[in-house]
């Protein structure tokens, strides 16, 4: 940090414990920040209190603070100790929860974004946007396994784990992390590793983000990227259920430079049933890795497969196939941004066993029943499958996949009756990257046996609780 940055930090320090806290100095923290403070009844403030869901665009936080360094970020939190304001840390605002806001100060590293690459390493602002972390380092020729939502955080998506499309390959976003540094509760810029401050780096591979500190930088291994190919293949509703028996049963099991999912959609009153995915390798090796499924299913109704590069299969992930990697953004996150923000409901499982045929009929019901929702699956396997499941704090390494129920809009009535019906066969697992107020026991379905270990990490980083997430450990 630089040396006045830091003095006028510690000048809003904490005050003695026990002293009533004094009316928070906005004026000061402005002073203080090198970076930009937006307050309710400026021009700006709308724009800046909006998550990615418009579900809370109801929520007024007392202050926005676009961080420009670590210095601000320290600044920021040394003054909502010293005021008795919750904090908000936000990176790229789609906590699902929307719990990267709130009504005290919301602390945003989204101008912490830069992305570059060293001695086969990706270093990685903590604000930077997913699209944008494999635009960049797709000019060097390498990548980082990571998700598909383009204007995701890094912070948020490593965090908590990191399902990607590339993870049966190399493993989850947070395998490939080697070190983070982030700013504690106390105001102080660590970086974390597996020799220095190995607890909190243990708790930064999954434990989900805002709850011991707010990360400014992530340092990952880097993989060299080569043409891909991609594959879309639907078949019709009827066939549904066998849709779901073959492919879990082939997908989690399949070689390791094949990821696939599996999307059981209602829209508009269609049915839909579609099987994707990514294959590091040509067509002609994916047409013979899917003779297996389409043995047991026949000739998809369509079929799209296209050989690409890394990049591009990226950008078809993403949705923006016919966009620039400036256009795969919400308005005012970029010049030209075209995506849309939208509002959904979501809950999660994970299948630690294949579904049984009762379980399958229940899934395929719920899909069928009248509105706008999918179950969206995604294969694990591989390389995650390979990690122990105490060698990082996301503990879901047995799941053959993930689940996420998702329907458009604030209504949580069909997510809810589908994840309750599920739970039979499912049980409680969750992935705390599609964090679900709902949960009332959210410590084993988020972390399972390493929930324990958590709260001795927030407890020994973050002993008078400054970061209060509703299900923060």
């Amino acid at each position: 940090m630089e040396r006045r940055q830091l003095l006028q930090a510690m000048a809003l320090s904490p005050v003695l414990l026990g002293a009533a806290a004094p009316p928070p100095d906005w004026a000061g923290l402005r002073r203080a920040l090198k970076g930009t403070l937006v307050r309710p009844g400026e021009r700006a403030y709308d724009q800046a209190r909006r998550l990615f869901s418009p579900a809370h665009d109801r929520v007024r936080p007392g202050g926005v603070a676009y961080c420009a360094n670590a210095a601000d970020v320290a600044a920021c939190l040394v003054f909502a100790r010293r005021s008795g304001l919750a904090v908000h840390p936000r990176s790229g605002g789609h906590s699902y929860a929307g719990w990267s806001t709130g009504p005290g100060l919301v602390i945003d590293v989204s101008r912490l974004n830069s992305v570059g690459h060293r001695d086969g390493r990706a270093i990685v602002g903590a604000g930077a946007k997913l699209i944008d972390v494999y635009d960049r380092l797709a000019r060097h020729g390498v990548s980082i396994p990571a998700g598909t939502c383009p204007t995701v955080g890094i912070a948020g998506l490593a965090l908590g784990g990191g399902l990607g499309v590339v993870s049966r390959k190399y493993g989850l976003t947070c395998d490939t992390l080697e070190s983070v540094q982030l700013v504690t509760a106390d105001g102080r810029l660590v970086t974390a590793d597996s020799t220095h401050h190995a607890g909190l780096y243990w708790a930064c591979r999954g434990g989900g983000g805002g709850n011991v500190g707010v990360a400014v930088s992530f340092t990952f291994r880097a993989h060299p990227v080569g043409r891909v190919t991609t594959f879309f293949l639907h078949w019709p509703w009827r066939k549904a259920a066998a849709t779901l028996k073959a492919w879990q049963d082939w997908a989690p099991a399949a070689p390791d430079s094949l990821w696939s999912n599996l999307h059981l959609g209602r829209d508009n009153g269609v049915l839909d049933v579609q099987v994707g995915g990514l294959y590091l390798g040509p067509p002609a090796e994916l047409d013979r890795l899917l003779k297996p499924l389409l043995a047991k299913l026949g000739a998809p109704s369509s079929r799209h497969v296209k050989h690409t590069t890394h990049l591009d299969a990226m950008m078809i992930m993403a949705g923006c196939a016919r966009l620039s990697a400036s256009q795969c953004h919400l308005p005012g996150q970029t010049r030209d941004g075209r995506l849309s923000r939208a509002a959904f409901a979501a809950k999660s499982h994970f299948a630690y066993r294949p579904l049984p045929a009762d379980g399958r009929a229940a899934l395929v019901d719920w899909v069928a029943r009248r509105g706008e929702h999918t179950v969206l699956m995604d294969a694990m396997g591989g390389a995650i499958a390979r990690t122990p499941a105490s060698a990082t704090a996301f503990p879901h390494r047995a799941a053959l996949y993930s689940l996420q129920y998702y329907s458009p809009g604030t209504d949580r009535t069909w997510v809810r009756g589908t994840h309750a019906a599920m739970s039979r066969w499912l049980g409680e697992h969750a992935y705390v990257n599609y964090i679900d107020p709902d949960l009332t026991s959210w410590r084993p379905a988020y972390y399972g046996a390493n929930a324990g270990r958590l709260a001795e990490v927030k407890a020994a980083y973050d002993p008078d609780n400054v970061f209060r997430l509703p299900q923060g450990f």
